[in-house]
């Protein structure tokens, strides 16, 4: 795992994240620690939003205000990296269309993550995809797209791959759970989905790759509102309790108090409970792979 995170959009969440923890925890408002660093309520609002970045004198007061002045150096290091840092995907000519605003922050979430799980639901982690898988998910989605669009959008997502599996310090421990029914629909046909399953099944067998197969004869369980990704991060961001990610056709929500991310943690270990052992995982896969199209 990553013991530095360097995308910008991820440090200047969690800088953000802290300076607003450290400022409630000492009982101030915004009001008082813009009082204090002569700036504005607004202007503390945006480095709390993570809209902005506190110039370095404004950044050690706040410690200093907050309590904990012993801090700045590493915070100090953090905004260095936040200012200097370049996301991944800035490389890439992606249009708003193949890259939608409210993804960005999920792209740096996800290429700092130390471990990733996710409930899918309908289909399989973006992570875990074949090209040939992921072409046929674009397609089915978003069926009057251009060559060019599908051709983008597949781009993105075996960027992503690339990024988060094959990342500086190793990738992060990935653990699936997987609904029957979305390994059974033969997504591109059954050739392609075939494919996928037994590409998903050599994943498995990997150290930091953990499949569960949530069987239909589960009937209802905790997970049955639909899929969602949580991302815990290295320790050197510390006290961040992570986020969970879940998305509809026109945005993505991020959930990240505390409360919300021990309401998802319960969901998931229910999940996983109730799902294949990760043992049983390939020899599942591979029942599928051989009853497909029968």
């Amino acid at each position: 795992m990553p013991s530095t995170p360097s995308s910008p959009t991820v440090l200047k969440r969690w800088i953000a994240f802290e300076l607003r923890k450290l400022r409630e925890r000492s009982g101030l408002s915004r009001e008082d620690s813009a009082r204090a660093v002569r700036g504005s309520e607004q202007g503390i609002g945006h480095i709390e939003n993570g809209r902005s970045l506190p110039p370095p004198l404004q950044l050690d007061k706040l410690l200093e205000l907050y309590g904990v002045p012993e801090r700045s150096e590493f915070f100090q290091e953090l905004r260095t990296r936040a200012k200097k840092g370049r996301d991944w995907w800035i490389n890439f000519d992606f249009t708003s269309e193949v890259l939608p605003e409210y993804f960005e922050l999920f792209l740096g979430l996800e290429s700092c993550a130390a471990s990733i799980e996710s409930f899918d639901a309908q289909l399989v982690s973006g992570l875990m995809q074949t090209r040939s898988y992921t072409e046929a998910v674009i397609r089915g989605l978003q069926p009057e797209s251009s060559e060019k669009e599908v051709a983008r959008r597949v781009e993105l997502r075996m960027a992503r791959q690339r990024e988060v599996l094959n990342r500086d310090g190793g990738p992060p421990a990935l653990w699936s759970v997987i609904h029957e029914s979305a390994l059974r629909t033969p997504i591109g046909g059954v050739e392609v989905a075939r494919e996928q399953l037994r590409y998903l099944s050599r994943l498995s067998e990997q150290p930091h790759v953990t499949v569960q197969v949530l069987p239909m004869s589960a009937g209802a369980h905790t997970g049955i509102e639909g899929a969602f990704i949580y991302l815990a991060f290295p320790p050197e961001l510390e006290n961040d309790p992570g986020t969970v990610y879940a998305e509809t056709r026109v945005k993505g929500y991020y959930y990240e108090q505390p409360e919300e991310i021990a309401t998802y943690r319960w969901v998931m270990r229910h999940l996983q409970a109730h799902a294949c052992t990760p043992q049983e995982a390939p020899a599942v896969l591979e029942r599928i792979a051989e009853e497909l199209g029968s």
